[in-house]
């Protein structure tokens, strides 16, 4: 396996909306994560995924792009832009960009030039089709709810969009449009970023026939996925994307990739493909859905949870590599999620999480936040979401499908604005998110859970990820070693080994709020045993052959035969 930096790295996305806020509009922005660089540099990580601060309209919080080379005015200048850069690069943190060119906005200049007329030059930068019985040519659902095609009177044609009808499609059968994706990337890496996040990036090849989708119980549209994600051309479009626009620098490239699996992700990541370093796939995220989906949680179990990322660990072991995440923007807070939001066992919870994460084969992901134990927010008025998701989903299902408490409960656990709350810095009003009126409440937790108070505490959540972050730069067996599950049917503990040669660690994570026993399997020998990191105190000489784990419990081994 080759050894490079992208693999060494541990990455922090920031949402800048919500990170911080430098000018007191409420709204995050770019001189307020060169504010907090040096926080991040002290938490130890290595790279920047920061999500879009394109210029936008904002229908789906900058993941609506309408110009490419400029920055959103509520995030600041382009000199704001190049200050942020060269700090991050003085404190040795890279800048890994979001790239969003499935589609663009509806106010882009392409798209204005592509609605006008079919002959204008800029209309096979999207994706139209006419009909000619009155309805829309397939009959897909899109993800924010409604049809994927809009119709448009003025060339009584559909577009496609696979998300808002503010978001169409880009045509990635245009070889022109190709170009101008390629040369605004390396517009963005000729400004020295290293790297590009590529957002729904297996959906750029469309099965170009557009045949129907299939329609499941309850629902309106049919299920067109099959016929746009991991599509005919996609190997070929992103193999050229590497010849075009990334192979003459030294970069990070990640897709995220719903629906992916692990035969496509080997495709995509192998190292004599061409293609990405990394894919962040959706399985796990995905437990316990219901049939509308996250809006109505089922529970889960952690088998279910230990086969999805066992057959990822073992499935891309020797040629490929993966992305390890919790959380992100689109989901919700990781204690929430995985853990235990209570009092009790919140920090607790979240240092297990950690463990479990870091201690896997794999670049590991840390969402912001996610260093200082935040949680899900319970707002109980829909007027206080701002996701374009939840909203739609709450007008679609309603009361319909689900009731009002029934969605709420969906909401509550998974909204996508769980993530999207500000980051909680300290004690005073809006957490020192702002000295204006944040763009969306702050989580009313922030008293007890911020920024100043974790950093004050030695045995905070925060410094325990900043000790993960060191032993990961320390021992390659983190970074390099293979994965083997162990204790496979047991439904509350999570525990593995990661080898390297003669370096052997047992990682042992207890995701229950309950006291179950850890018993060494009988292929596991050691004639010595050194405790690297655990998420309560422990008697370093108790014997691991068989050990009571207290809830939430966590701990990492070094094993020597």
């Amino acid at each position: 396996m080759n050894k490079t930096w992208w693999k060494e790295s541990v990455i922090y996305q920031i949402y800048p909306r919500s990170f911080n806020d430098s000018n007191g509009d409420g709204i995050g922005d770019i001189n307020g994560i060169t504010e907090k660089i040096p926080y991040l540099s002290e938490l130890g990580i290595d790279v920047i995924w920061l999500s879009p601060v394109y210029k936008s309209p904002n229908d789906d919080n900058g993941y609506d792009i309408s110009d490419y080379r400029n920055i959103m005015d509520e995030f600041g200048t382009m000199q704001d832009f190049d200050r942020m850069l060269a700090k991050a690069h003085e404190h040795g943190i890279k800048i890994m960009m979001d790239l969003v060119v499935n589609h663009s906005s509806d106010e882009h200049q392409w798209f204005q030039e592509s609605r006008k007329s079919k002959d204008n030059p800029y209309r096979d930068y999207y994706i139209w089709k006419k009909t000619d019985n009155g309805e829309p040519p397939t009959n897909w659902g899109a993800a924010f709810g409604g049809s994927v095609w809009e119709f448009e009177e003025q060339t009584g044609e559909y577009y496609l969009h696979l998300f808002s009808k503010k978001q169409p499609d880009l045509n990635w059968e245009n070889p022109v449009l190709r170009n101008e994706v390629y040369e605004m990337m390396r517009y963005w890496l000729d400004k020295g970023i290293d790297g590009f996040r590529m957002d729904v990036i297996n959906f750029i090849s469309k099965d170009t026939s557009y045949p129907q989708g299939e329609i499941r119980e309850g629902h309106k549209y049919g299920n067109g996925s099959k016929h746009y994600m991991n599509g005919p051309r996609i190997h070929e479009f992103l193999q050229e994307m590497n010849k075009e626009a990334l192979r003459d620098y030294d970069t990070i490239t990640v897709g995220e990739m719903p629906g992916v699996t692990v035969e496509e992700g080997k495709l995509y990541t192998g190292e004599d493909r061409n293609e990405l370093n990394m894919v962040f796939h959706f399985e796990h995220v995905g437990l316990g859905d219901g049939q509308y989906g996250k809006w109505d949680p089922r529970p889960w179990k952690l088998t279910e949870l230990k086969e999805i990322f066992t057959k990822w660990q073992k499935g891309l072991e020797n040629d490929g590599w993966n992305s390890l995440y919790w959380s992100n923007h689109d989901q919700p807070r990781a204690i929430s999620r995985w853990g235990n939001g209570s009092d009790e066992y919140r920090v607790v919870s979240g240092k297990m999480l950690a463990t479990c994460l870091h201690m896997m084969q794999g670049t590991p992901y840390i969402y912001q936040g996610e260093e200082i134990g935040m949680t899900n927010v319970n707002f109980n008025d829909i007027n206080d979401y701002r996701d374009i998701e939840t909203l739609n989903a709450y007008r679609d299902l309603t009361p319909d499908s689900l009731t009002h408490e029934e969605i709420f409960k969906g909401i509550h656990e998974r909204s996508r604005d769980n993530a999207r709350t500000p980051v909680q810095w300290d004690g005073s009003p809006n957490a020192g998110f702002t000295t204006g009126t944040p763009w969306i409440n702050v989580n009313p937790n922030y008293e007890e859970i911020n920024a100043e108070a974790v950093l004050k505490d030695e045995e905070s959540i925060f410094h325990y990820y900043k000790k993960l972050i060191q032993l990961r730069k320390q021992n390659e067996v983190i970074v390099y070693g293979t994965f083997d599950l162990v204790m496979e049917e047991d439904e509350q503990i999570f525990a593995f080994t990661r080898t390297l040669g003669e370096d052997q660690l047992l990682v042992m994570c207890n995701f229950s709020g309950e006291t179950p026993i850890f018993k060494l399997p009988e292929t596991l020998s050691y004639s010595f045993k050194e405790l690297l990191i655990s998420n309560l105190n422990v008697n370093e000489n108790e014997s691991i052959d068989e050990l009571t784990l207290k809830p939430y419990e966590a701990r990492v081994y070094r094993l020597k035969k």
